[in-house]
């Protein structure tokens, strides 16, 4: 696809996402319990015996090395795929943490040509993932990293990891980006976007993009910057950048309803949006209590969303990828915190049974 081409099927995305025209129709579902652990063979055992038989693996490395070449990204689906796994998904070199700690900092700093550089090297990533038989990469456009305030405590004296904005430290304090307007977060978003979807678009790789989490206030933002893809409006703009199939979102459930002040209400009509137009690729299917601002992360039976109808609307948009647990509490004495994965993991097994047992 040539740049101009490009250019106006995303402006064609825009004005169709904004005239918020009817979904296509759902297609059938089978919801896959999946992970995002990592590939060590104690884990892939472990993956194994649950029944997990879908992962994203771990990352290969935090920079263009020989760990991303098609030769090692091919070795490394073989050897996952010989516990009867299938590596559904990796990350890329864009996590979630906080910009002094990104492996590839220029690209949401805007500075060039560095992140022509950075950008260029992701580009030769999509191309080698595709090369070994993966198809899906996600990705985060962070600058502020997950932001929490201090852990309280849930069900049975379990620490649960908490966000109140009121009580958030150095609100104005700027970080070392320094101010970012919304402007400015949508152009580094945008370039990135930009450069990055004709190539996946042409290898076939799905890209999927994490919110920000949490969002923050507007106008006020946290610590100078405005987190654009911390609001479902955010989010709805982030995927008319791009019509390609491609384009899309690691569709973070417990982010979502951070977003939301009645997540117990809201949710599901979130995941129809996104689900009906095929853009959500990965769901970390977490819950939360409370809503935006003031929030704790939970158990999945022991939030305000409820998960059962949850994965109900997953089916009935036909999202048909992973549901992996995420950010779970901590348990005294739960080394690694293993016992509470494992309960999140046969949780949400048995749940898929039924879901996808039903009509």
């Amino acid at each position: 696809m040539n740049r101009r081409h490009f250019f106006q099927s995303a402006a064609a995305a825009s004005a169709l996402a904004n005239a918020d025209l009817p979904a296509r129709a759902a297609r059938p579902s089978r919801l896959k319990l999946g992970t995002q652990h990592g590939d060590s063979d104690d884990i892939l055992r472990a993956m194994a015996a649950f029944g997990v038989n879908y992962i994203c693996g771990k990352l290969p490395s935090d920079k263009f090395d020989e760990n991303w070449t098609a030769d090692a990204l091919k070795r490394k689906r073989e050897h996952v795929g010989s516990f009867g796994i299938e590596l559904e998904a990796l990350p890329l070199p864009l996590s979630s943490s906080y910009i002094t700690k990104s492996e590839n900092p220029n690209i949401m700093l805007g500075k060039s040509p560095e992140r022509d550089r950075e950008i260029d090297n992701i580009c030769q990533m999509i191309r080698n993932a595709s090369a070994a038989g993966i198809r899906t990469l996600k990705y985060n456009m962070s600058i502020l990293g997950v932001v929490r305030t201090r852990s309280t405590r849930g069900r049975g004296g379990a620490t649960y990891s908490t966000w109140r904005y009121a009580e958030a430290p150095d609100k104005n304090k700027l970080t070392e980006a320094g101010p970012v307007s919304a402007e400015q977060a949508w152009e580094r978003i945008g370039y990135f976007v930009n450069h990055v979807m004709p190539v996946a678009e042409e290898y076939k790789v799905r890209m999927a993009c994490h919110p920000h989490d949490p969002g923050m206030p507007e106008p006020d933002g946290y610590r100078g910057v405005h987190r654009v893809l911390g609001s479902v409006d955010g989010l709805k703009k982030f995927v008319a950048l791009s019509n390609s199939p491609y384009h899309g979102l690691n569709f973070c459930q417990g982010t979502v309803s951070e977003m939301l002040r009645r997540p117990g209400e809201e949710i599901y009509d979130v995941i129809r949006y996104f689900g009906s137009r095929r853009r959500i690729f990965n769901v970390h299917f977490r819950n939360i209590k409370g809503g935006f601002g003031d929030f704790q992360e939970t158990f999945p039976d022991n939030g305000d969303v409820d998960f059962i109808k949850a994965a109900r609307v997953y089916k009935e948009v036909g999202y048909d990828g992973m549901l992996m647990p995420d950010h779970v509490p901590t348990i005294e004495g739960d080394t690694g915190k293993a016992q509470a994965f494992a309960y999140c993991f046969g949780y949400i097994q048995a749940l898929i049974q039924l879901v996808n047992q039903e009509g």
